[in-house]
């Protein structure tokens, strides 16, 4: 088995696509080009041309801080397998990243000191925050570095070149090293200096295999998942997720709408929705989303059932009614239990599922209970060999609220790369490196 196979196999604990290889190349032109296809990995590299090399790593660390304190650390956690892959091949590494939004300079609170203790204790020896990004104290770090040794660089963000790909600055980041291993599919989707620049000045650039597990599992199970496949688009509006949700209806053969999407969904029907969430302007949007549907044989499924409430607000009084007999004055906040039922059933038959947003407000528990249940079931049919991708925000944080986060195939750490790989467009970090 080829290291990256056994390295995503340890990662996921979940059963690969078939073809396995994350380079997966198209069957007899059938298909349109994979994103992941034909790309180099750090597979591709022998170990042995490894050692000594002063190398670049791109590492999503964007956890969530209350003050210095990470509330969450799975970005951490997911960059080690290619840390240390690296570190035990007696490379010098120095990964780098943003965290937060960073306005005009350098700021202590977006300081990745915090993730540099923490991937220490990962990495299980010390690993020190360099005090900038750029510069000559960067470079000397990188030439006392022993073989095996980690170090993180100060946030790229702290530079407004970094997001403007700035080529100046991009040649100061990549002067002290000699390759370039993105592991970032967060921000994979952006053509910034550390994600896309510096593949014009540091070769070999190739994937690590975080990147190469996101892309397996997303681009894999759009591109090469098991058939019936069926997708799950949720939130709160039709306008952020109508081109993804075009795509998905275009290769799937059940597509479930939940969230306040629903109810635009409702009124392009004709059907009164009281307060709910419309979008006026996207009525047509969802009538030709619905004519795409039938067009293509795919099974559009809206909820039979709402939870209503006569307020915004976690303590608001609360009724079932039919998605039909929305009363004036009452907005649909969550699915209701019979819709629950209803995807239960659609989804029992599948054999790929892809999740993206929630089912309601799954934030208040009184409106939980239609984006648990999704959660709850598609734990079960992972347990009976379906492959259950979780595709970024709200919905990972739907399925951890419902301690079910490690019973799916695979949880995303993107949220816009996410959707955008989803919609079938070209990363531009990935476009970026260089071909098998």
């Amino acid at each position: 088995m080829k290291t990256v196979a056994l390295a995503l196999a340890l990662c996921t604990g979940a059963s690969a696509f078939a073809p396995s290889a994350w380079v997966t190349k198209s069957v007899a032109g059938n298909r349109m080009a994979s994103v992941a296809e034909a790309k180099k990995s750090i597979e591709d590299i022998p170990k042995a041309d490894l050692k000594g090399k002063k190398v670049l790593v791109r590492c999503d660390l964007n956890c969530p801080l209350d003050g210095k304190t990470i509330t969450d650390d799975t970005r951490i956690r997911a960059s080690v397998p290619t840390l240390k892959y690296l570190l035990e091949a007696g490379a010098k590494v120095a990964a780098c990243s943003h965290l937060g939004r960073p306005k005009d300079g350098p700021e202590d609170k977006f300081s990745l000191g915090p993730c540099a203790d923490r991937m220490g204790e990962y990495i299980g020896s010390e690993v020190k925050l360099a005090p900038d990004c750029i510069g000559a104290e960067v470079a000397a770090m990188m030439d006392s570095c022993a073989d095996g040794q980690l170090i993180i660089l100060e946030n790229t963000r702290f530079y407004k070149e970094e997001t403007k790909n700035e080529p100046g600055f991009v040649e100061k980041l990549a002067e002290p090293f000699d390759m370039f291993v993105n592991d970032a599919f967060g921000t994979a989707h952006r053509a910034h200096a550390s994600t896309e620049g510096v593949t014009k000045f540091l070769k070999p650039s190739v994937g690590g295999f975080l990147l190469a597990k996101e892309l397996k599992f997303l681009d894999g199970a759009i591109n090469n998942g098991e058939k019936p496949l069926a997708a799950i688009v949720g939130g709160s509006k039709v306008s952020s997720k109508i081109t993804v949700l075009t795509a998905l209806i275009e290769k799937c053969d059940k597509v479930i709408i939940g969230g306040g999407m629903v109810f635009t969904f409702l009124a392009a029907q004709g059907i009164k929705t009281g307060s709910s969430l419309v979008e006026e302007d996207f009525l047509e949007t969802a009538k030709d989303a619905m004519a795409l549907a039938k067009a293509k044989g795919c099974e559009l499924i809206l909820p039979t059932d709402i939870v209503v409430a006569d307020n915004f607000a976690p303590d608001a009084n609360t009724q079932v009614v039919a998605a039909t007999a929305i009363p004036d004055g009452w907005m649909g906040l969550d699915n209701g239990p019979e819709s629950t039922k209803m995807i239960k059933e659609a989804l029992s038959d599948c054999k790929t599922v892809i999740w993206n947003g929630p089912m309601g407000v799954f934030e208040f528990d009184a409106f939980a209970a239609g984006t648990l249940g999704v959660a709850q079931t598609l734990a079960e049919i992972t347990k009976t060999g379906a492959i259950t991708v979780i595709g970024g925000g709200d919905s990972v944080a739907a399925v951890e609220k419902a301690g079910l986060a490690d019973q799916m195939s695979h949880i995303s750490t993107g949220g816009g790369a996410s959707l955008e790989l989803l919609e079938g467009k070209v990363l531009p970090g990935v476009a970026a490196l260089e071909e098998a």
